[in-house]
C-alpha cells in the first residue's frame, strides 16, 4: 500500500506507555493490596468501584514509529473517502477517534487488553487498536502485509458507520427479545457488513489516491479468511459451532469484503436482507 505523504489525522489518540489510574487515597491502596493477594488486576477491580475514575494520560502530535505512522495514514484514508462519500448521500461525517494503546486501556465499553483484539466501541465512537496485534496477524493468523492492517482498520471504521447509519443500534435492540442463537446471527451480519464496508472504502481509496500495490487486496482476503469463526474454531477446539459464531466464516468475510471492492456501492451492502450470506 502506497501510504507516505498523507496530511496526520487529528483524531489519533496515542495510550501507549501512559495508561494509569487515579487512586482514590487509602481505598485504591486498599484495591491494590487486594487485587495482588487475589491475583487480580488492580484496574479491573477499580472500575466498579463508585467515584474510582480511571486516567488515560495519551500523547499528541505524530507518530514517531513506522507502524503507528501507518496506522495513521490509514486513518486518513478512511476520514477522506467516508467524508466524500456521506456527502454524496446529504449527511456530515463524524469522524471517529482511534486510540492506541499497549497491554490494556479502558473505554466506554468496558476494560480491554491486547487479547481484546482491535475493536470499536459504540459507547465513545472509538476503535482501539493495540499494535502488537499486527504481528499477531502475522505469526498466529498468517496474514502478513500492510493492507491486512489496513483492511482491520477499515472494518473497525465500518463499525463506526453502522453506528452513525443506526444499525448498531437496532441490533442492540434485539439483545434479550430473540434467542442467543438468533442474536448471534444477527452479529454475523453486522460484522459481514463491516466486512463489506471495508471493502467500499478499498474501493474508493483507490478510485481517490491510487495507494493499492499488487497483492494488496490478496492480503486482505488473506486476513479475511484467516478471522473466519469456522477456522478460528477449528484451529482452538477441534470443531466447529456455526450457533457460536459471530464474525462469520472465512468464505462468507472474504466474499463480503469482495464485493464490497468491486462494487463501491454501500446499498448493495444490506446482510440483513441478503437471502443467503
Amino acid at each position: 500500500m502506497r501510504w507516505t505523504g498523507r496530511r496526520q489525522s487529528g483524531n489519533l489518540e496515542d495510550r501507549r506507555g501512559g495508561g494509569r489510574f487515579a487512586l482514590g487515597g487509602g481505598i485504591g491502596i486498599i484495591v491494590v493490596i487486594v487485587a495482588l493477594l487475589l491475583g487480580k488486576n488492580p484496574q479491573e477491580l477499580m472500575s466498579i468501584i463508585p467515584g474510582q475514575e480511571q486516567e488515560q494520560t495519551a500523547s499528541g502530535g505524530t507518530p514517531s514509529d513506522e507502524q503507528a505512522r501507518f496506522v495513521d495514514a490509514v486513518l486518513v484514508d478512511t476520514e477522506d473517502v467516508w467524508n466524500e462519500l456521506f456527502k454524496q448521500m446529504g449527511r456530515q461525517y463524524k469522524e471517529p477517534t482511534l486510540v492506541l494503546f499497549s497491554g490494556q486501556t479502558s473505554s466506554a465499553c468496558g476494560f480491554a487488553s491486547s487479547a481484546t483484539g482491535p475493536f470499536y466501541c459504540p459507547g465513545d465512537e472509538k476503535v482501539y487498536i493495540d499494535l502488537s496485534f499486527y504481528q499477531e496477524l502475522k505469526d498466529r493468523f498468517r496474514a502478513p502485509g500492510d493492507f491486512a492492517m489496513a483492511y482491520v482498520i477499515a472494518h473497525e471504521v465500518g463499525h463506526h458507520i453502522q453506528k452513525l447509519m443506526g444499525t448498531t443500534d437496532r441490533v442492540d435492540r434485539m439483545r434479550g427479545r430473540i434467542s442467543e442463537a438468533e442474536y448471534n446471527k444477527l452479529s454475523v451480519k453486522l460484522e459481514l457488513q463491516a466486512d463489506f464496508l471495508a471493502g467500499v472504502w478499498a474501493h474508493h481509496d483507490q478510485r481517490m489516491k491510487d495507494v493499492l500495490e499488487e497483492g494488496d487486496i490478496e492480503e486482505a482476503l488473506q486476513a479475511a479468511n484467516a478471522v473466519g469463526d469456522d477456522r478460528i474454531q477449528r484451529e482452538n477446539q477441534g470443531t466447529i459451532v456455526p450457533d457460536a459464531f459471530t464474525h462469520g466464516t472465512s468464505e462468507q468475510r472474504m466474499r463480503w469484503f469482495r464485493k464490497g471492492f468491486e462494487t463501491g456501492d454501500i446499498q448493495q451492502g444490506d446482510t440483513f436482507s441478503a437471502s443467503s450470506l
